[in-house]
């Protein structure tokens, strides 16, 4: 994980989840992660699997200038890439482990890469039912809040152990989309 939102969501979902495979939704207390609550979001895991946003922060938000809540979270990827985006989710909601990626914004401006991390989540004491977000640009953008982003691109995509694996930046950049099964 490069970036510190990145790291804290997931030191702060760790610390929830203790030895359990994920916290319940009813425990995350806003107040105590309020610095990093505009690049948050939740996904809910309904029976048809659209994974509508329940709820987005306001930096997300600006991404595409436009409320995200309500709207699936596959349709933030580029068709091309949607089915790796699926893919990516599905292990987080199905094997119940984080994880990180990269994204990058599409190829018609100056291409950004963001950081994106999935964390299972329990609601109501069913098993994954919300998956907890972050995604945040790795460097400072100009054009953000000035364009949207549109459609992203998933680069790279890696399973996360139960301890943050800091690793390098070239280790996280070769991570594969492909090979999300077991490592």
């Amino acid at each position: 994980m490069r970036l510190s939102v990145s790291r804290e969501l997931h030191d702060y979902w760790g610390r929830l989840k203790g030895e359990r495979t994920a916290p319940d939704r009813a425990e995350i207390d806003p107040v105590a992660i309020r610095h990093i609550l505009p690049d948050i979001f939740i996904i809910e895991v309904d029976p048809e699997r659209r994974l509508p946003l329940r709820l987005c922060g306001a930096r997300v938000n600006a991404l595409w200038q436009r409320e995200q809540k309500g709207r699936s979270f596959l349709g933030w990827w580029r068709a091309q890439r949607r089915e790796e985006a699926a893919e990516a989710i599905r292990r987080v909601i199905d094997a119940q482990t984080p994880l990180i990626a990269c994204a990058r914004t599409a190829p018609y401006r100056d291409a950004a890469e963001l950081e994106l991390l999935l964390l299972p989540l329990h609601h109501f004491g069913k098993s994954c039912s919300r998956v907890l977000g972050s995604l945040a640009p790795a460097q400072r953008l100009e054009w953000i809040g000035i364009c949207p982003v549109g459609s992203l691109d998933l680069v790279a995509a890696r399973v996360l152990e139960d301890q943050a694996a800091e690793g390098s930046e070239e280790d996280w950049r070769r991570a594969e989309i492909a090979p999300l099964a077991d490592r």
